[in-house]
């Protein structure tokens, strides 16, 4: 079996991996690196399934990476498309307060996105909601003027090409099987190939806790597949929806609940939803992982949070299998919307970290460990982050090269 000798070995093709690789080879040129992915193709998973949304920061806790990358990521994701003449619209958003009770919530977010530095906000009642989404119902809104779309595929591919136009590898159909850290080097195998290097960082996403086991590395966190499931609005009905079209979210948990996005190539998305997976690459309901659900039900964290937050899966779950309940949370954002309106589209699926107390990881979360840096969590806003994460994950690599 042969070996290639090298700085850097980068697990995951994914939108954060291949950013990562594009700092380090273009901030770095004497960097040896490579980038591994077990699918065929770069940006199979979450980077490839996702509504395309350049987030502006709103949502975000201040203080915390997501807010801080989010808002930084988001202009330079702008810069990047018009840079690179990649499909970019910046539309604008609205979030939807349609119930007396959500009214605080959306003002509370509305000086969350202040204090994190988002531009433009505004406080909109239902007059000036209506100048901006004349289908939409709300009693009040927060308008996000900033906020774009694009096509993240697009994106990797670009930073794929940057990768090797400075040198950098992409090895796609190479599943790592084995991660050993030896004396002075790491020995990174692969369905092909052994890899020898100095640093490994493991941007595997969905399978980011088992990269760690390999490297008999017991991450703090368990990776639990939440699918989200898509319509399409019909062309006689995409007039419904101007731009995006959010609700005001939960702040219990991590998902922004079913909306509407127009997207970049045209057309117009409802949901997601989230129900769990029962597959890590689980896109269809029938998809079915023995293993992946056995190291489901087998963590203890796993019971703690459905104990504490099985209404609300209850509630996703039946929505996944009823499309008039689907149709109705649609309803509370535009009325006029009614099931003949909607056809069945793709779906995704999140790689959400979970602590053993049951709490769902709410920030990113990357750990060094010795010759390796951990990328455990880092769902949406991901994407739209990815480049501040990337170049603070190469600049962290390049410490601990030194």
């Amino acid at each position: 079996m042969p070996e290639a000798k090298l700085d850097i070995v980068i697990i995951g093709a994914g939108i954060v991996g291949l950013s990562t690789a594009m700092h380090l080879t273009r901030d770095w040129s004497h960097v040896r690196l490579v980038v591994l992915e077990k699918e065929n193709d770069i940006a199979q998973h979450q980077s490839g399934h996702n509504s395309g949304v350049i987030h502006s920061g709103v949502y975000y806790k201040p203080g915390s990476l997501k807010a801080k990358l989010c808002v930084r990521g988001a202009a330079a994701m702008v810069e990047f498309c018009r840079e690179h003449n990649l499909p970019l619209q910046v539309c604008g958003k609205v979030i939807l307060a349609t119930t007396e009770d959500e009214v605080s919530r959306v003002r509370k977010l509305f000086e969350r996105g202040q204090t994190n530095g988002v531009s433009g906000l505004q406080l909109l009642n239902q007059d000036q909601l209506r100048e901006i989404e004349p289908r939409c119902r709300g009693i009040e809104a927060v308008h996000v003027p900033g906020t774009a779309i694009t096509d993240y595929k697009m994106v990797c591919r670009k930073y794929a090409e940057i990768i090797t136009s400075h040198g950098g590898m992409i090895g796609t159909g190479s599943e790592v099987t084995s991660v050993q850290l030896r004396a002075t080097e790491t020995a990174v195998e692969t369905s092909k190939e052994v890899f020898k290097c100095r640093y490994v960082i493991n941007c595997a996403g969905l399978h980011s806790d088992r990269v760690s086991r390999l490297s008999n590395q017991e991450p703090a966190i368990m990776i639990i597949p939440f699918r989200g499931e898509y319509y399409d609005l019909i062309a006689e009905r995409q007039h419904l929806v101007r731009a995006l079209i959010y609700p005001v979210p939960d702040p219990q948990f991590p998902f922004l609940g079913v909306h509407f996005t127009r997207r970049v190539h045209g057309g117009v998305d409802a949901g997601p939803n989230a129900v769990l997976a029962l597959k890590r690459e689980g896109y269809r309901r029938n998809d079915f992982s023995a293993r992946d659900l056995a190291e489901t039900f087998a963590y203890p964290g796993f019971w703690r949070m459905a104990k504490k937050s099985w209404r609300y899966g209850a509630g996703e779950f039946h929505r996944s299998f009823s499309k008039q309940q689907f149709v109705a949370a649609l309803q509370r954002l535009v009325p006029e919307v009614q099931a003949d309106d909607l056809v069945p589209d793709g779906s995704g699926v999140r790689a959400q970290a979970l602590r053993p107390d049951g709490s769902l990881v709410d920030d990113f979360e990357i750990v060094q460990t010795e010759r390796m840096l951990h990328v455990w969590n880092v769902p949406s806003p991901a994407a739209t982050a990815s480049l501040p994460i990337g170049e603070m994950i190469a600049q962290m690599a390049a410490r601990a090269l030194k």
